[in-house]
């Protein structure tokens, strides 16, 4: 406990910092992904502050950042439309946080481990392009679509792409000077102050916002035509005295307990956000410098217990996020109080100031995504996966692609259908080595050898010509399917027809499934073996 606080002191600048550039990632994200569920503003900012200070304090992961996720506005639109009530939403918001508690018990966790880290990799690498292409609109004062949408096909009819080109058509001249002025100021910063002391201190995010803020307000007695209008702006609900402010907090109807809809509501918000959540804490620990590992069953655990409170004050459904949690790591955070520190701004920015972060542009909040997204995204990323090999880029590649085309559930398991599909071909190739020199022939099992194996073994024995000889070694296999043990079995019956003579090396702590009776008059020619052995590599090449 006393180094653990130790460490908390010493990181506290860079945790402080860090905690300051996922606040104002977060702030639009919050409001965007509330707009875009048709749920109140003030819920995504609840969401967020939970996120923040409870599932903070809760996870065992150092960096990663909880908040309402984007990922699942489909299923609230859906939901908040068939339920009679938002507050009988926010019941099944309750029951999503029991059911998570319940998958952490059951220790559900697991699943996040069987993801290959190039989808994780090609995960992060799509939530950057998203972010790019996303905000691209915003940052030239294009803000039809809701900030945070990740989804291809957008609410107001267009997509990804389109919406680029529609941006073009509308530009908003005092927010793209705003939005482009401040993604130079931020490459600039990270370029030649990011790593000098003051900066610690002194995030590039918030210098960002800070100037955008003052350039705006410039613009009103300097140039009127460049003034920025409301929806141009960050829009937090302001409340006029205390007890207005807690009116914003709403309780769920308990009357709805009953109600089936709520209860599938409450098991597929479970499900959901357990898969995001147990994805995102994958992707963050393998951007973590220290490479920590999270546990994952505590985490579900946190997640339940935020998604418990949320609902019962009010808020939307809450996941652990890349977006949020990419920022907090790329800003330097070293603990999880980074975390809770950013839930603390935005709960005390909220009650206190609200009018001051009514006055950010949004261009400016997206110019901070772009980078954040660039920094996600980078080209020396793609090289690097490209130089593994197809094995590696193709996965990596068709996650993005998927991911881009429809959303992160989808492109991600896309992804794992094609990780694995390359595991599956991998094992194929290895597992059986035929090679022969001359009239000598070796089949060597290696691995695991499955039914799928079958064919080649079973073409490849046929095609031995007469009076030759065959090593079967199968002394390497961990696992031999029946059916390979059967065709084994079948071409030393009919071997003595063709005169080939048959000598099988087979493990002697492992029982393969053989039939005894098949080999009685098998004998293992430890001459021959070695021979074979000794010769592999010449014969191989």
């Amino acid at each position: 406990m006393k180094r653990r606080l130790q460490t908390y002191f010493t990181s506290l600048p860079n945790d402080f910092a860090a905690s300051i550039v996922v606040f104002l990632v977060a702030l639009p994200l919050c409001l965007g992904i509330a707009l875009g569920s048709n749920a109140p503003l003030f819920s995504g900012l609840i969401a967020g502050i939970v996120g923040g200070i409870v599932i903070g304090l809760l996870s065992g992961s150092q960096l990663s950042v909880s908040g309402p996720a984007a990922g699942l506005t489909a299923i609230v639109v859906a939901a908040i439309g068939k339920l009679p009530s938002f507050e009988a939403f926010l019941l099944a918001v309750v029951l999503c946080g029991l059911f998570q508690i319940i998958l952490g018990f059951i220790r559900a966790g697991v699943l996040g481990d069987y993801v290959p880290n190039c989808v994780i990799k090609g995960m992060l690498a799509a939530i950057g392009l998203i972010l790019i292409l996303k905000q691209l609109p915003h940052m030239i004062g294009y803000d039809k679509n809701f900030a945070g949408d990740e989804s291809f096909i957008q609410r107001d009819n267009d997509n990804t792409f389109s919406s680029i080109f529609s941006a073009l058509n509308a530009i908003t001249p005092g927010a793209a000077i705003i939005g482009i002025g401040a993604l130079v100021m931020y490459i600039l910063w990270e370029k030649f102050f990011a790593k000098a002391k003051f900066a610690k201190l002194l995030p590039g995010p918030l210098i960002v916002v800070l100037i955008a803020v003052g350039v705006s307000q410039l613009f009103a007695y300097a140039a009127p035509d460049l003034v920025l209008q409301e929806e141009h702006l960050v829009n937090i609900p302001m409340a006029g005295s205390a007890s207005e402010f807690f009116s914003f907090f709403t309780s769920p109807d308990w009357s709805q307990l009953m109600n089936k809809q709520v209860w599938i509501t409450g098991l597929t918000l479970a499900l959901v956000a357990s898969l995001e959540t147990l994805l995102s804490i994958e992707a963050i620990d393998d951007l973590d410098p220290y490479q920590r590992v999270t546990p994952t069953n505590r985490e579900l655990k946190a997640q339940g217990v935020g998604n418990l409170v949320s609902g019962l004050i009010g808020g939307l459904p809450i996941t652990s996020v890349i977006v949020r949690s990419s920022a907090n790591v790329n800003a330097g955070a070293k603990t999880k109080l980074a975390t809770v520190y950013h839930g603390m701004l935005l709960l005390l920015c909220v009650a206190f100031i609200p009018a001051v972060l009514n006055l950010i542009p949004k261009a400016a909040l997206a110019a901070v995504l772009i980078y954040t997204g660039y920094k996600l995204a980078k080209p020396s990323l793609f090289a690097a996966y490209y130089r593994k090999g197809w094995d590696q880029f193709l996965p990596f590649s068709i996650t993005i692609a998927a991911i881009l085309f429809t959303d992160l559930l989808t492109g991600v398991l896309i992804g794992i259908a094609i990780g694995l599909f390359f595991v599956i071909r991998s094992n194929f190739r290895t597992s059986v080595l035929v090679v022969n020199d001359h009239s000598r022939y070796l089949f060597r099992l290696r691995k695991d050898v499955s039914f799928l194996n079958k064919p080649i073994i079973k073409n490849k024995l046929e095609e031995v010509p007469d009076n030759a000889s065959v090593l079967i070694d199968t002394s390497r296999a961990d696992f031999i399917d029946k059916d390979i043990v059967e065709v084994i079995e079948d071409f030393m019956l009919h071997a003595q027809l063709k005169n080939i003579k048959v000598t099988v090396k087979r493990s002697k702590t492992r029982n393969q499934g053989f039939n005894e009776t098949v080999f009685r008059k098998v004998d293992e020619d430890e001459d021959l073996v070695r021979t074979y052995e000794k010769n592999i590599e010449e014969v191989k090449a």
